[in-house]
């Protein structure tokens, strides 16, 4: 079948990117995709109407109207606000599902015959960097969390010397070495904070230090082996924990800005930094809980808050890509854009899914009314049971 693609507005007040640009939009026009797009969607990311209808799409006044003849629907977040009993059978619904946390959303979908199609679970293969939407948005993310500690922290990032005396650099220190991590602690360097950073993977040792960055960890036998096949880190032993969280005590009491980026997929995020050490920092000091969604890996941090405790401004924004969101929606467009292009037929111009393909499989939840996904079919077995 060929191609009626739907782009629906943002429902949450935290979620300012959009599914498509006017590029993207050409791109998929070119492709044979017919587009229509919700009126509005693209205005918190700075991109207009006009700008869209210019690049091809057809604007509609409301949801149901974007929706009414789409067979793909593409969003950034799908959450229980939108009403898949209004979506046509069999329509590939495309966003961010946050699926671990909402199996009863996985099974919604299952149940209105929606094939759901996760981005976020794009595999780690370097065939589908260009789809890797967890990397493109950390990226900005992780540059984001450094901007938002300079809007808190009171002293100037580099060292200046001036004829009325000089002034020293302040000290950054990342906990977590992934795509957000790596970002960040370019943009301290840039910025001529001295960076440190610390991360259970062993091959983030190299990544750190290829950016100018001190690394610390306590490297022993089980740090050896702290990585999964994706390519995520593992949930360490007690023990290890233990002496890592005092190696990063007596780190932490010497940092001005601490930034902390650990995720487990399908985990809540590991208590990184305890009340103590926030009463270890110095005064005016400054803490990004990057992970605050997850359940944060600051102790005393609070979702969507900006607090003070201790004389440490504790720093737990929502939704950090969201607050770059023009840039942000221009990379989101893209990986879609990529993906979309992997399951047209350039000759049919229909949509065509190759089941055998392990992008496919990876990143699909549900179709023709069942939960298909592995991962996800042995949770809603628990949950039954």
């Amino acid at each position: 079948m060929a191609l009626n693609i739907a782009i629906i507005k943002e429902i949450s007040p935290q979620e300012k990117r959009v599914a498509a640009t006017p590029d993207t939009i050409k791109k998929l026009c070119a492709l044979g995709c017919e587009i229509t797009i919700e009126k509005g969607a693209g205005e918190d990311s700075h991109y207009s109407d006009s700008s869209y209808k210019e690049a091809g799409a057809k604007i509609a006044n409301t949801y149901e109207e974007t929706v009414e003849s789409a067979n793909t629907i593409l969003c950034v977040q799908v959450n229980k606000d939108i009403n898949l009993e209004t979506l046509n059978k069999d329509t590939l619904l495309i966003g961010l599902y946050n699926p671990h946390n909402n199996l009863s959303l996985i099974d919604e979908c299952a149940r209105n015959n929606i094939t759901a199609i996760s981005m976020e679970l794009v595999p780690r293969i370097s065939r589908a960097q260009s789809m890797d939407v967890l990397s493109s948005q950390s990226n900005l993310a992780g540059y984001k969390s450094v901007l938002d500690a300079t809007e808190y922290y009171n002293r100037a990032m580099p060292m200046m010397m001036t004829a009325a005396g000089s002034i020293a650099p302040a000290k950054v220190f990342i906990m977590g070495a992934g795509v957000a991590g790596l970002q960040a602690i370019a943009t301290a360097r840039r910025l001529g904070a001295i960076v440190s950073a610390t991360d259970v993977r062993p091959a983030a040792k190299e990544q750190v230090k290829s950016l100018g960055a001190n690394f610390i960890a306590v490297e022993d036998d089980e740090f050896k082996e702290a990585e999964n096949t994706g390519g995520y880190a593992k949930e360490m032993s007690k023990n290890y924990q233990a002496k890592q969280a005092k190696l990063v005590e007596e780190t932490i009491a010497k940092q001005d800005i601490v930034i902390t980026t650990a995720l487990i997929p399908g985990r809540p995020a590991p208590k990184l930094i305890t009340e103590k050490m926030v009463k270890s920092m110095k005064d005016g000091s400054v803490i990004v809980d990057m992970a605050v969604e997850a359940g944060g890996n600051v102790e005393i941090s609070k979702c969507g808050k900006v607090i003070q405790k201790h004389g440490i401004t504790i720093i737990g924004h929502e939704n950090i890509a969201s607050r770059l969101s023009t840039d942000a929606s221009a990379l989101y467009a893209k990986n879609l854009l990529n993906f979309l292009t992997l399951i047209i037929d350039k000759e049919s111009k229909d949509l065509k899914l190759d089941w055998d393909d392990e992008i496919i499989k990876g990143v699909c939840l549900t179709n023709d009314g069942k939960i298909i996904h592995p991962n996800f079919m042995k949770n809603t077995e628990a949950k039954e049971a």
